[in-house]
């Protein structure tokens, strides 16, 4: 029982992470990386679908983007799908490709955008000391049942403590690494 409720925060805990990982790559650092238009969704035949569902997504150089549709009508779509998005881009068609310059960040916006992957690590912060939360609570539940001793529920929350731990560790490792990408010029 206890080797379960351990297992099951650990992956919970570690998707946790992941989540914090994907949002982070889409926070742009002023190069070019495809995930920028992740989010982007695209009406195609009366739904909205992802627009790598409906184009080629690339990487020309460095500050530039490639967007290939593989449908000529969907060439105008896609390019006012990126223009109405977040991410202030200024897309430019010619012929089947739409080529978008990734402008490079001032620092003010570097600073804001540090600020938006603080806040996405204090989610996930949160996040993992809800887990630790609910599993503890489990292990208290095993202990009134009489499950588990008391002896057995301080070694399972000092575990689930030390996994809180390294995870928020894991956390952290990755906001220090957004933020240097971010303020490297």
């Amino acid at each position: 029982m206890i080797e379960d409720i351990k297992k099951d925060a650990s992956e919970r805990m570690q998707k946790s992470v992941t989540a914090l990982t994907n949002s982070m790559a889409k926070i742009r650092a002023g190069r070019a990386h495809t995930s920028l238009l992740d989010q982007i969704m695209v009406p195609y035949y009366g739904s909205d679908v992802a627009l790598s569902q409906v184009a080629n997504v690339g990487i020309e150089d460095a500050r530039t983007l490639t967007v290939t549709p593989w449908e000529k009508p969907m060439l105008s779509v896609v390019e006012k799908a990126i223009m109405n998005s977040d991410l202030g881009v200024n897309p430019n068609s010619a012929g089947m490709t739409i080529r978008i310059p990734i402008p490079p960040l001032t620092e003010e916006r570097r600073r804001d955008l540090v600020k938006v992957a603080k806040s996405e690590a204090e989610g996930a912060r949160v996040a993992i000391r809800n887990i630790r939360r609910d599993a503890n609570g489990t292990l208290k539940d095993l202990l009134k049942e009489k499950d588990i001793s008391e002896d057995e529920l301080r070694g399972a929350e000092d575990v689930v403590q030390k996994l809180t731990d390294s995870v928020i560790r894991q956390i952290e490792t990755v906001l220090a690494e957004k933020e240097a990408d971010l303020m490297e010029v």
